[in-house]
């Protein structure tokens, strides 16, 4: 048993199919974590020699979580739902929350067992925030969970995080129409952030290449258009500097054309 086998086991989730490279384990493996099995990093490595831009992508999402909340917070926004969080890792959303609103509250959602068992374990003296597991596409169990009617008021604005997931949802799942049931659920003056892979920034074989990869993972790539990740914010108004290339978005640090090319978009929209 490896060092990553022997941390999942110690906090208690049920078993895995450590075979199965998960989306969310090799995404933690990008951002330099230990939570991933051998077959999460060979597939790690397998997306990487297809789109070496991929590093980069995944940090550059990250950095766009931060400043998302950043801004909403900034707005007065103090609860947040976290869609597809993923691994806990540096600068996590309570943790981003915290600094200016120390009474935020955040629900984390993920599919992913040992995503969710990590969460809970860094999560045990925070009450002011709890993981879920669920999948996002369940949006009546989501929003029907005790932990989210504990912590989060949804006659109150939220703060709707979908960073980096919905590319995993397939195109038969109608990913603008759980984002409008999700958008319908919320209070008006919510937010919606989110980020997506594109089809663009990348030459095509590329983004073949990188398909290809997550074909073998638990869960496939779906890359779309700017104009159908448009759709995924009808309801909600744009804020500036509107849908554009993930790290053009409020950046905070100079972005460099290397940035600009990852093939992906970010925004953030306020509910009517």
């Amino acid at each position: 048993m490896d060092q990553s086998d022997q941390t999942t086991d110690s906090v208690g989730i049920e078993r895995v199919d450590k075979e199965l490279p998960s989306a969310a384990r090799m995404y933690d493996y990008y951002l330099g974590g230990t939570h991933n099995f051998a077959s999460d990093r060979r597939a790690a490595e397998q997306a990487i020699a297809a789109m070496p831009a991929t590093v980069l992508g995944a940090r550059a999402n990250r950095a766009f979580l931060r400043r998302a909340v950043q801004f909403l917070v900034d707005a007065g926004v103090r609860q947040f739902l976290d869609l597809g969080s993923g691994i806990p890792t540096v600068g996590n959303v309570h943790e981003v929350a915290h600094r200016v609103a120390p009474d935020a509250r955040v629900v984390y959602v993920d599919v992913d067992p040992v995503a969710v068992a990590h969460s809970r374990g860094l999560l045990a003296d925070e009450p002011n925030a709890a993981a879920v597991r669920a999948d996002l596409r369940d949006v009546d169990r989501v929003l029907g969970h005790p932990e989210v009617a504990r912590l989060l008021d949804l006659d109150q604005p939220v703060g709707l995080l979908m960073v980096a997931v919905l590319h995993f949802v397939p195109l038969s799942d109608d990913a603008a129409g759980i984002v409008a049931r999700y958008r319908d659920a919320l209070a008006p003056g919510s937010h919606l952030a989110l980020s997506h892979m594109s089809l663009t920034g990348q030459a095509p074989e590329v983004l073949e290449r990188f398909q290809a990869v997550y074909a073998n993972a638990d869960n496939q790539v779906v890359l779309r258009s700017r104009e159908e990740l448009l759709d995924l914010f009808t309801g909600f108004d744009l804020v500036e500097p509107g849908l554009v290339p993930l790290a053009a978005w409020r950046p905070d640090t100079e972005t460099s054309p290397e940035l600009l090319r990852l093939p992906g978009f970010a925004g953030v929209g306020r509910r009517r």
